[in-house]
């Protein structure tokens, strides 16, 4: 008797169809996608900012033109530009006094650097300098032939500076020569390995968000408690852009740390946050979205209770009011 009732109690109990995946299975399944996601959510924004971002002239030079007015910047600028053009200097006839007019021209041609880079005029060259100097990187990366050092011409600062000096009367401004002053920016031996990380950047940039993608919605979507997958993916995906803020931070001061004794490290970090802001954008916007969606599904699960008891309050005094209008219509 006893195990009759056993039989069929357990053939009652539902069990998973063919081919359907059980429920722990699912779970964990799911739990793996969205630990995947999250993960490859700060590579991804990383990865899609160096391959879509800094490989834009037209974004890279919206990005750098602000440091045309920061004062680091424009003291480099017109140390290195007044160093290259006192090089050139050259007096006919007055060799053995050369040195001697280099050290009475030098206070001027520095004030005459510094007054410039405050001008418009020096702005539009910042930028055309800036546009010029990533159109000759990205070709050298993109040109599996070349071998050579990369470099930008200074000639047409030095001659923007030395009409300034012709204009303010400055003795011998006219002499000085505008030569074509080649700035390195790329060395020859960084070239081949950078090439090789740039052409990596390039399948990155496109496939890894697009995975990360994929694997927080198929986590989702194979959950069996849906709710609580996307808070983790949300969660997942705010502690990522955290991650990424904090990565640019510690960036940032390893960046300032490794320059060169004669390069200003406030310059260097004027070039590193403009540089970076967009990704800086980024993870503020994954850390405020993660949690915004994270909230927000934490309390949807109060809604559905609530609307029950919403629901059993008025049922009672729904049931009063009918009871309470049945006589009427009797007597009626």
């Amino acid at each position: 008797m006893q195990a009759n009732t056993a039989t069929r109690l357990a053939s009652r109990t539902p069990r998973p169809c063919p081919g359907e995946v059980p429920p722990r299975l699912r779970s964990a399944l799911s739990a793996v996608l969205v630990v995947l996601s999250c993960f490859l959510t700060p590579f991804g924004a990383l990865a899609a900012w160096a391959a879509y971002g800094l490989t834009d002239s037209g974004r890279y030079v919206t990005a750098m033109a602000p440091l045309a007015a920061d004062p680091a910047v424009r003291d480099v600028v017109a140390d290195t530009v007044g160093a290259g053009i006192m090089r050139g200097i050259h007096v006919d006839g007055m060799r053995g006094t050369v040195g001697g007019m280099r050290g009475t021209m030098a206070p001027f041609v520095h004030d005459a650097v510094h007054s410039f880079t405050k001008t418009e005029a020096f702005r539009l060259a910042w930028d055309e300098g800036n546009r010029a100097t990533h159109d000759a990187v990205l070709h050298a990366l993109r040109d599996e032939e070349r071998s050579g050092a990369v470099t930008v011409d200074l000639a047409p600062v030095a001659a923007q500076v030395k009409h300034q000096l012709a204009h303010e009367h400055v003795p011998l401004a006219d002499r000085i020569p505008v030569q074509h002053t080649e700035v390195a920016v790329l060395a020859a031996g960084e070239l081949g390995p950078l090439r090789e990380e740039f052409h990596v950047l390039e399948v990155a940039g496109f496939w890894l968000p697009v995975t990360a993608a994929v694997f927080a919605v198929t986590g989702i979507t194979v959950a069996v408690r849906r709710r609580r997958a996307i808070t983790a993916t949300a969660l997942g995906t705010a502690l990522g852009g955290a991650l990424l803020g904090l990565a640019l931070a510690i960036g940032r001061q390893l960046t300032v740390a490794d320059l060169p004794a004669e390069v200003s490290q406030a310059a260097g970090g004027a070039i590193y946050d403009a540089l970076t802001s967009t990704l800086r954008t980024v993870a503020w916007l994954l850390l405020g979205l993660g949690l915004t969606v994270a909230a927000t599904a934490w309390l949807t699960r109060y809604v559905r209770p609530a609307r029950e008891f919403v629901r059993r309050r008025r049922a009672p005094a729904a049931a009063a009011a009918d009871q309470a209008q049945q006589p009427t219509r009797a007597q009626a």
